[in-house]
């Protein structure tokens, strides 16, 4: 289990290089602007264990959310002229 931590964006600006330090440690830390996340900060190292959780548990929520019939939309249409 990977251990959470959720700061502040004023107390991850004043302490980085210790939140750094905490990360490569195997730590995930929440950042949050006025109490909503905003940033989440974890190891790039990710085995590849952790990575095949993490699109499992993508696909699964993926194919819980009902399909929408919206209608096709042509490349042209999507800017303006």
């Amino acid at each position: 289990m990977i251990a959470v931590r959720t700061v502040s964006a004023t107390e991850c600006n004043r302490h980085f290089s210790k939140i750094l330090r905490d990360v490569c440690a195997g730590e995930t830390v929440i950042v949050t602007l006025r109490g909503k996340p905003v940033a989440e900060i974890r190891s790039a190292n990710r085995t590849v264990a952790d990575r095949e959780a993490a699109k499992q548990a993508l696909f699964t929520r993926l194919c819980s959310q009902p399909v929408l019939n919206l209608p096709r939309i042509r490349r042209d249409e999507l800017y303006d002229d």
